[in-house]
This record gives C-alpha cells, structure tokens and sequence, in this order.
C-alpha cells in the first residue's frame, strides 16, 4: 500500500501485521508500525540533491531563489527541502533564497503562494524550486499570468504526466522521477520472495534512487510513453 495519510492507517496496518498478514509500504511508511516487511521509496534527500545539482548546472554564475515546501513535519518535505540545501548552500555566495514557504504540495497553493511572494520581490528570481510537481505546476500559473514565461526557471518533483509535457513545452525546466512503477514492482517481488520463499529483504528500508529529468534526458523518464502516445 502507498498511505496517503502515514498516521491515520496505522491502526489498520498493525491489525494486518497482528493477524499474520505481510505488509509492503510504497512511497512512505506508516508511522509508529515498524513490523512492516518493508518500506519501498524513492530517495527523496538524493533526489532532491538532483534537483540542486540540475539547478546549479543551469545557473553556474548563480541565482537567486524561492522555494516552495511541501507540509510542514512532513518526512518526505524535509527529506526535499534539506537535499536543495544540501547542494546549493555549499556556494551561499552564488545561490540565495530569498524566499521559502509552504505551498503544502498543492497545485492551489503553489499558484497563491508564488503570486504573493512576486508581488513582495523587488527583482525577479530566476528560479522557483518545488517540492512537487503539482506546486510546480501552480507556480507555472502565476509566472505565465504575469507573462514572465522563460524568465524564470521553474523546477519540480515527482516525475508525474503534467510535469513531464511542461518539461516538454519548456514551462518547467525539470522534474525529478522518482520511478512509481520500479517502486511497485520492487515491492511486489519483496512480499514474493516472502511468501515463497520465506525471504526477508537485507534491509527493510529499500531505496530506489530519483533522477532529475529534463529537456535532454526527457526519454529517460519512467511515463514519457504519457506524453508520446
């Protein structure tokens, strides 16, 4: 199961685990049950790094930035936030953030809360990192409402559909895949070998990393079939 929710499925998990049930988690784990067979996920801090690497190959002379979090105590939007930083706050000189605030992963806030943040900026930044492709995509709204398209270097994260035809038509300048799909089967031949063969997996924490995809490695994306059809 992927949860949508880490602490509300608890309860259910740790009931299916009590009654002899293997459990496999996708994307994130379920808070406060470790007893899961294992949690199968992207990377998200070396995933994250990528969009920094990405960000700095662009902008070698540097940039100024705003960025977009996801929710606030969220592992996946501080294990984001911190791989952004972790590349780019190795040169403070060259990138600054002169904004970051939460648009929650939302495609809704990403467009407010970009739209806010430009009304408050003497300059425009010349990059906007998100923690998610839909509050990429909403920021994507506001620069092409102020006609600023081009001028302003809009980065996401997750590799969806939408992402990948703005990667495409130059809206976005790259997303980071997180391969959804090589995370399923992972998981499915993890609870395979199980019930086969009895087999725990090395480490119950399994990590698949992410790749930053852009213009020039677009064929590389795990749905480009999405957008090619």
């Amino acid at each position: 199961m992927a949860p949508a929710d880490a602490d509300a499925l608890a309860p259910a998990v740790k009931a299916a685990i009590d009654a002899g049930v293997p459990v496999v988690t996708i994307d994130r784990p379920v808070n406060g049950v470790p007893e899961v067979l294992a949690n199968v996920a992207a990377d998200n801090l070396k995933g994250a790094e990528r969009q920094g690497e990405a960000i700095a190959a662009q902008f070698p002379k540097g940039a100024t930035i705003i960025n977009l979090q996801g929710i606030p105590g969220d592992k996946t939007a501080n294990d984001r936030n911190q791989g952004v930083h972790n590349v780019l706050d190795k040169q403070p000189d060259l990138y600054k953030f002169v904004s970051e605030q939460t648009a929650r992963f939302s495609r809704d806030q990403g467009l407010s809360v970009t739209e806010n943040i430009l009304t408050g900026q003497a300059e425009l930044p010349q990059v906007i990192v998100a923690a998610n492709d839909d509050s990429a995509l909403g920021a994507a709204q506001a620069v092409e409402a102020r006609k600023l398209n081009g001028k302003i270097a809009i980065y996401g994260y997750d590799g969806s559909t939408d992402a990948l035809k703005a990667v495409s038509d130059g809206s976005l300048a790259a997303t980071v895949d997180q391969f959804p799909g090589k995370q399923g089967r992972v998981a499915v031949k993890t609870l395979v070998d199980f019930i086969r063969e009895g087999v725990k997996p090395a480490n119950s924490n399994i990590l698949v990393e992410p790749v930053a995809i852009t213009k020039a490695n677009l064929a590389d994306a795990e749905r480009i079939g999405t957008i090619t059809q």
